[in-house]
């Protein structure tokens, strides 16, 4: 599924324009974006919890000459299913 028809599966099942959902959509992803830029995290009982883990620096090696580089530190975002959302998939 992509945007668009994420767009369009919202709009059909809460009854909102194709417009509204898309708003509504970016609203969502804007608001745990700006969660994980400050820091935090959010979590939806039964989806799930969006968060950030940090990665530290460590050696790694380039696949095509066998040289050892450095890679640098980095956060990254990471989701976490929740029991519901497990239960539902299995």
């Amino acid at each position: 599924m992509n945007k668009s028809e994420l767009i369009d599966a919202i709009a059909t099942d809460s009854g909102l324009s194709k417009a509204d959902a898309g708003r509504a959509l970016d609203g969502f992803t804007a608001a745990i974006t700006n969660a994980l830029k400050g820091g935090g995290s959010v979590s939806m009982v039964g989806f799930g919890t969006f968060a950030v883990k940090h990665r530290e620096a460590r050696n790694g090696r380039n696949p095509r000459t066998g040289e050892t580089i450095q890679i640098k530190a980095s956060n990254n975002p990471s989701f976490k299913a929740g029991k519901a959302l497990k239960d539902a998939v299995n």
